[in-house]
């Protein structure tokens, strides 16, 4: 993963080789949730991961649901319902008496979606962006740009909750 260079943020350095010009800022938005977990959970101590200053969701939460979602919304843009290990994954999101990861194992599991998820992005036809698709059992109507457009999204608002999080428990600490 590569990390902030002189404070220029993802978007700030040009285009991500490959991507289609249309999914840039997803890439970019992608990208940047990478960079700043790596800093925000720098000598985070794992003792800390799932403390809930204020009963608001621990940082370990936020690490498993950033993947979980990139993961999922990926899945509906293949046109792919959730296998049971991503439902079962959904499920524990969350709850410590069922998460044993480090912070460094939750952190080397986002990076790796985000590759994966720039991966997937590099394959995208811009023409298909308007393509409708669904969500869940429900198949909620949306398109493939708006699934990564909520996929970076919802990413960057979880990022937001977690540095508060962490700067509260690292203050405390």
């Amino acid at each position: 993963m590569k990390m902030i260079e002189n404070n220029v943020e993802v978007w700030q350095r040009g285009a991500v080789p490959d991507v289609p010009p249309l999914l840039q800022p997803v890439a970019h938005a992608l990208l940047q949730v990478g960079e700043e977990v790596h800093r925000i959970m720098e000598e985070f101590p794992d003792e800390l991961l799932w403390k809930r200053p204020a009963n608001v969701a621990p940082p370990a939460f936020h690490l498993q649901h950033i993947r979980g979602v990139i993961d999922r919304l990926f899945t509906y843009a293949r046109k792919e319902q959730l296998t049971k290990e991503q439902m079962d994954a959904l499920l524990i999101e969350g709850k410590e008496e069922k998460n044993s990861s480090s912070a460094k194992e939750l952190i080397e599991g986002l990076d790796k979606r985000i590759d994966q998820a720039i991966k997937e992005l590099i394959n995208v036809k811009e023409d298909t962006l308007t393509e409708a698709r669904g969500v869940g059992r429900k198949q909620i109507p949306t398109t493939l740009i708006g699934l990564y457009f909520h996929a970076a999204e919802h990413s960057m608002r979880h990022i937001g909750q977690l540095l508060v999080t962490v700067r509260i428990l690292k203050a405390a600490h």
